[in-house]
């Protein structure tokens, strides 16, 4: 069982009070990954604040709606946190099963009459009060854990030393359930996520480059072959065509994009200073707040501001990967793989696409974009990183 058991660490005897100072979980914990992303979280605050206090027409006159709300998710990711911390990652190996059907029936809901479009994507699960859920955030965790219980499974038993080619195919099928029920949605940009996350995993696990190999041509035979048969909605089509050519319909489809390099271009190395934005207070860029959140850092905290982000985003990726290749069991090491291929890829897509360099793919800004369901699937993470850290050996 995972917890906050301290004793089971200790190397050697001695009192409860030595071993609590020399092996508790909180000395355990990797200081530099929290308090990057606490960073972050912090930063996200100001931004979102920034960007939605003077948008009465979004927050009913309550200039601080936002900034609490944002505040609110962070404590509450944060409590996940913590709670997958004290569950332990070995523990939620046993409930995989579970957790995996849960998301795919939360998933399979916004299908129903439950779900609701937001910006084109039906991919929301309106739950009342002003909230909402996004389904497919969460199954970015549960899709890492499930493959990552297959592919580890005899390797950490000792039964092979690497994945053989019936368990790729087994994991690689349980993956294409959700990505299959996502895409009928459609959101494109979770499933490039979600692409990703397998490429990661697989590289992790040890399995044959060719499985990775054959993969990458798939998907590239698959998006020719989904493009080819319309299965793509118009918007969607529009903001590739963007993309291949941003000078197409500036005023249209092109908008937010010329409008995010504005703002970013309009900050130079010092920035306009927080709250004094013409783009942001002018309110020019659409969904500031959420997908285009990093153009209030590059317009109002200059390029010092933005890089700072970038920096912070780096130290996370940075002890992750430590996280990856201290952990002393495979199923540890996939996970991780997971998550770090989940950050370092939505992280690039959502710059990029403010700078012009990658489609718009509504994707968050991980730990700084506004959502509730984006901030606990990123914190949960967390969460299952420090647990791959603290439940260790101390040797290791």
């Amino acid at each position: 069982m995972g917890g906050f058991s301290v004793a089971r660490y200790a190397p050697e005897q001695g009192s409860w009070s030595k071993l609590v100072a020399r092996d508790s979980v909180v000395r355990r914990l990797d200081w530099p990954l929290l308090m990057s992303s606490l960073a972050l979280s912090f930063i996200g605050s100001l931004l979102v604040y920034s960007a939605t206090r003077g948008r009465d027409s979004l927050t009913h006159g309550d200039q601080y709606y936002f900034l609490l709300r944002h505040a609110m998710n962070t404590g509450i990711g944060i409590g996940m946190m913590i709670g997958t911390i004290w569950l332990g990652h070995r523990t939620l190996r046993g409930a995989v099963p579970v957790l995996f059907g849960l998301s795919v029936l939360l998933i399979l809901a916004v299908l129903s009459p439950l779900g609701q479009t937001v910006n084109g994507a039906h991919a929301w699960i309106v739950i009342g009060g002003g909230f909402s859920l996004q389904p497919s955030e969460f199954t970015k965790i549960t899709i890492i854990l499930g493959m990552a219980m297959i592919l580890a499974s005899r390797v950490d038993a000792g039964d092979q030393e690497t994945p053989d080619n019936r368990t790729v195919v087994k994991a690689l099928g349980v993956a294409a359930i959700p990505i299959v029920i996502i895409m009928l949605m459609p959101d494109l940009g979770s499933v490039m996520v979600l692409v990703m996350i397998i490429l990661g995993v697989l590289l992790a696990s040890g399995a044959s480059n060719r499985w990775v190999l054959g993969l990458l041509g798939t998907g590239v035979v698959g998006a020719i072959g989904v493009w080819k048969a319309g299965l793509l909605d118009e918007y969607q089509i529009a903001r590739f065509a963007a993309f291949a050519n941003p000078a197409l319909d500036p005023a249209g489809v092109g908008y937010n994009t010329n409008q995010a390099r504005i703002a970013i271009g309009s900050g130079g190395l010092h920035g306009t200073g927080l709250f004094h934005g013409s783009q942001t207070t002018g309110q020019f860029v659409p969904e500031q707040q959420t997908d285009f959140v990093f153009t209030v850092a590059g317009e109002e905290l200059g390029f010092l501001g933005a890089g700072l982000i970038l920096v912070l985003l780096g130290v996370v990726l940075w002890r992750a990967c430590r996280i990856a290749r201290g952990a002393t069991e495979l199923y540890g090491t996939i996970v991780a793989a997971g998550i770090i291929a989940w950050f370092a890829f939505q992280a690039f897509e959502n710059i990029g696409m403010t700078l012009g360099i990658m489609p718009v793919a509504g994707l968050p800004l991980p730990f700084v974009s506004y959502g509730g369901s984006s901030m606990f699937a990123v914190w949960i993470a967390i969460g299952l990183l420090q647990s791959i850290r603290v439940q260790r050996p101390m040797s290791a």
